[in-house]
């Protein structure tokens, strides 16, 4: 397993991440707690979470799989050789989080406390701000049509005070943001040399095959200011495997239990995924191999983080970090991006 530096720190993390958020709702959490040992086993030492998994969010399961990692460091006892990241909810329709969640200095310090008591431990080596608190394009939303007049944002400088104490209580160890954009990632560098605040060392956004819009105006970011992508969703939801191709509904499969998840779901993505799909067979590939490689062979990407809900899914996304692609197949990747660029931002 190769391992990457996290921004400026000294911390080490495997370029696959073991991301979490089926687990309460697709995965027990006696199969959570075979897929952690099953990644440590690998060389993974970065697990994702968040305060609001799993998803989709409910009331009802809040919080539960930062429970289920919680009890695999209390059975386990190896929190030692994890590197645990988790994230803050932000402003929306979640009012049974603290009465409906915001990024101020009240609620960061609120929302990392309760991690710490499911999750069992006393420190997050990087906790993340799920999403930003102001109005602005994340989830797949386009055009930025200006401020909202109504828009109570909290301040991002109020939400990196709050970070920086957490650090300096020693509950917290480095920060990253999440859903970000690229005058938000800006602010936040501005407003930690300003004001003399700790600085941002990731940040976590879709990034795919059919979605590499990071590489927009965010790349040159990460490349520049050592601020690593950790992107999620490298599979599309599942869709760059080609299950869903042709109509098919697989049992147990996401887009399949949620109607929730309509992303990647539409005519340009199935297209899209039927091109790439083809580029795979023609090279000999694992079509959710090649997708896979793709995101983590990136410069600007510090760890992919992968998830499934079997052993047999993690294996093979697993050995996805041994395949290199070669330059007929990232020639022929490049030709599908071309004819159809982004086609589920």
């Amino acid at each position: 397993m190769e391992y990457r530096q996290l921004g400026r720190s000294d911390i080490q993390v495997s370029v696959i991440a073991l991301g979490t958020m089926t687990w309460g709702e697709q995965n027990t959490e006696a199969e959570a707690h075979q897929q952690m040992d099953y990644a440590l086993d690998r060389g993974i030492n970065f697990f994702d979470a968040a305060e609001m998994y799993p998803v989709p969010p409910r009331g009802e399961t809040y919080g539960r799989t930062e429970e289920y990692i919680g009890t695999w460091f209390k059975d386990k006892g190896k929190r030692d050789r994890v590197i645990l990241a988790s994230k803050a909810t932000s402003r929306g329709a979640l009012d049974y989080i603290r009465g409906g969640p915001t990024l101020s200095r009240e609620h960061i310090k609120r929302a990392c406390e309760a991690s710490l008591r499911r999750l069992q431990t006393d420190y997050i080596d990087l906790y993340q701000l799920h999403w930003p608190d102001r109005s602005t394009n994340f989830f797949g939303k386009l055009g930025f049509q200006g401020p909202d007049d109504s828009d109570e944002a909290v301040s991002i400088s109020e939400s990196l005070t709050a970070l920086s104490e957490l650090i300096q209580e020693g509950k917290v160890r480095r920060i990253g943001i999440s859903n970000e954009t690229p005058w938000g990632v800006a602010e936040y560098l501005r407003l930690s040399e300003q004001e003399d605040l700790p600085r941002i060392d990731s940040i976590q956004n879709p990034y795919n095959l059919l979605n590499r819009s990071f590489e927009v105006g965010l790349a040159e970011f990460s490349c520049r200011e050592n601020l690593g992508l950790l992107a999620y969703s490298p599979l599309a939801f599942g869709m760059l495997t080609g299950k869903y191709l042709g109509g098919k509904k697989p049992g147990g499969a996401r887009l399949t239990l949620f109607d929730r998840f309509q992303r990647y779901n539409n005519e340009e993505g199935f297209s899209a995924t039927k091109s790439y799909v083809q580029v795979a067979l023609d090279h000999g590939l694992d079509p959710a191999q090649m997708a896979l490689a793709y995101v983590t062979s990136r410069e600007f990407v510090t760890s992919n983080i992968i998830g499934a809900t079997t052993v047999k899914q993690l294996e093979s996304n697993i050995d996805s970090e041994r395949l290199v692609l070669s330059e007929e197949a990232l020639k022929d990747i490049e030709s599908v991006h071309q004819r159809q660029p982004n086609p589920c931002p």
